[in-house]
């Protein structure tokens, strides 16, 4: 069994979650899984990925994963800590299937149920397809320590966020185990509820992609950003105050991101593009904005390594908190090449009685990273005046 805690998942998908249930609960979505780089799955992949899914269902949250959300995580109302308790995944929400060495993995049901299989799905296809493979892991540890050591010399703060790629359970929580050691204050937490527990650390994230592709379907491309952040802020009053910036390009974030909203949240996430263009960009909105760039925060969480934070910390020089999350460089850096695998939001309904599906997709500042519909993309950039 390869996902062993309730909470073994990332923050947003419980932050985002809450929020869904308390503006959304109507809605019905589904989720694809998309293999960017191709990774041809062995025999018999489907049928031992099924009985992991499976054995999700017995999963419950424990009186000390519970304690741990009500003590860490207080923007969560008791309501939704006691709905996590009574919660248990539905294995027939998820369709699996295998040809040859091509796997599809579909996810179908009401979007405040569907919401948590994301992570711990993309967690068991890696894991399981390094079982598979033979494939061991080499220096865990040694290369962790070395990595915390030289952020903790760049003097950058950072986060762990490689859950949906890692190697497996166990590497992601010697790594933490070894960063939270050896970095010091620079080490600020990790995005996997568990190991946040586990580790006595602060659990990381606020919003994913996936709300402001639900608001772009249903509600307009254009409006999309403003209507996802009011009603981000419609939940949380102000707390898990990062905003996702890149859903629709990183332009038309900035575009549409009013001064209220500026003033409201703590700072913005950058996910694709060039990092240092983004910094310059996000430093000049807000000086325009007659507002202190260096009470705000930039995160970034794009494919990072050592030489890449460097690069981005030198740039940012002091201009504005800057701070990193770490995805694959820390849990899947230990001799196998890391599985390139995403499943996104397709398709959605406002209610589950609707006639229709719509197309959700999701743009990029790299036009490779687009996903989904290739006429719906055309739309909205088509909508956005991107072309």
């Amino acid at each position: 069994m390869i996902i062993k805690h309730f909470t073994d998942n990332d923050l947003y998908k419980f932050s985002v979650m809450l929020a869904i249930q308390k503006l959304y609960p109507w809605a019905y979505v589904r989720y694809a899984f998309t293999n960017r780089g191709k990774t041809q799955f062995p025999e018999g992949f489907a049928e031992q990925m099924k009985e992991e899914v499976a054995s999700m269902a017995n999963l419950q949250l424990t009186a000390e994963e519970k304690k741990f959300i009500k003590a860490k995580c207080y923007f969560f109302d008791p309501v939704f800590v006691d709905f996590l308790e009574g919660f248990r995944y539905k294995p027939e929400e998820v369709s699996i299937t295998q040809e040859g060495g091509d796997l599809s993995v579909v996810i179908e049901g009401y979007w405040y149920r569907t919401v948590l299989w994301e992570v711990p799905l993309l967690a068991i296809i890696s894991e399981l397809y390094f079982q598979m493979t033979g494939a061991t892991p080499q220096n865990v540890e040694e290369n962790a320590i070395i990595k915390a050591k030289a952020l903790k010399e760049m003097e950058a703060d950072y986060s762990e966020f490689g859950t949906r790629r890692r190697f497996s359970f166990d590497v992601e929580d010697k790594v933490i185990g070894a960063l939270q050691a050896h970095s010091g204050k620079y080490f600020k937490g990790t995005s996997n509820v568990y190991f946040a527990m586990k580790h006595n650390t602060i659990p990381i994230g606020t919003m994913p992609h996936e709300w402001f592709m639900f608001h772009g379907a249903i509600f307009g491309y254009r409006s999309a950003n403003i209507k996802g952040l009011e009603a981000w802020v419609e939940v949380y009053d102000g707390s898990l105050g990062i905003a996702l910036t890149d859903t629709y390009t990183t332009d038309s974030f900035f575009n549409s991101f009013s001064l209220k909203q500026a003033k409201l949240f703590d700072g913005v996430r950058h996910d694709s593009g060039d990092p240092l263009v983004f910094a310059d960009k996000a430093i000049s909105f807000y000086q325009q904005n007659r507002i202190d760039a260096t009470s705000k925060t930039l995160v970034f969480s794009d494919s990072l390594n050592l030489d890449t934070v460097k690069e981005i910390k030198d740039h940012v020089a002091g201009r504005i908190h800057d701070t990193y999350g770490i995805g694959t460089f820390f849990s899947n850096d230990v001799g196998s090449k890391a599985l390139n695998i995403v499943i996104k939001l397709t398709d959605v309904k406002l209610h589950k009685k609707d006639a229709n599906f719509m197309k959700a997709v999701k743009l990029s500042d790299v036009a490779g990273k687009h996903t989904g519909d290739p006429r719906e993309i055309d739309l909205s950039i088509k909508t956005l005046g991107l072309e």
